[in-house]
């Protein structure tokens, strides 16, 4: 059986426990044994034994050691996925985990807006059928890493931030860190969002594919 390990927390606007429950059976429902925790300390207790681990935190801080553990067992195959605050806004004083997570949130112009978000890797298993599609939420503005292989975009309008207008921005991305993957989705600002069908396949199947 795949083990998993959640991890929530930071700004309640994010809704990080409920978002973790949500995360919880999805991989329960895939045969996963996971836990979900607010503990930031179990990063560092033997992560290498999780096939999978999610973190959902905003801000914070993680201490010198956990975060060579973390880093350390994903660079020997244990995978990493997130949603929007998670990974993007997580540990933002932390460079190692900066230099995981592949990307970092900047802002988020207009605040709760409509944009879309286009596929461009129609043919990956994780993109599969899935289509142009509205989202209301926060539209994330991520600088990202250039190795990372991008799955899906949006496209700023202009209207919030004139100057970056036509900008084309990574909203879904899979990445390595040594023989970890991992896999992030800037969809899904509060717990309700992942209902909306394609953002829920978009997650269930990066969570999948980033697992040991």
């Amino acid at each position: 059986m795949k083990r998993a390990l959640v991890v929530w927390g930071g700004l309640e606007l994010h809704e990080p426990e409920a978002g973790a429950l949500i995360v919880r059976d999805l991989l329960a429902d895939e045969g996963f044994d996971v836990t979900v925790t607010p503990d930031y300390a179990a990063f560092g207790d033997n992560p290498g034994q999780y096939d999978l681990i999610v973190p959902q935190i905003t801000g914070g801080a993680l201490d010198r050691e956990p975060s060579i553990a973390l880093c350390d067992a994903v660079e020997a195959g244990t995978g990493v996925a997130a949603f929007h605050h998670g990974l993007a806004t997580t540990f933002p004083g932390n460079a190692r985990f900066r230099f995981l997570a592949g990307c970092t949130f900047a802002s988020h112009p207009g605040n709760i807006i409509d944009y879309h978000v286009d596929p461009v890797k129609t043919d990956d298993p994780v993109m599969s059928g899935i289509s142009r599609f509205a989202h209301h939420s926060e539209q994330y503005f991520l600088h990202v890493d250039p190795s990372v292989e991008v799955l899906a975009t949006t496209t700023f309008s202009g209207e919030h931030a004139s100057w970056k207008k036509d900008v084309v921005v990574p909203v879904v991305f899979k990445s390595r860190y040594g023989a970890g993957r991992v896999f992030y989705t800037a969809l899904g600002h509060v717990a309700a969002e992942l209902a909306q069908p394609e953002v829920r396949t978009i997650l269930k199947r990066g969570l999948l594919w980033a697992s040991r």
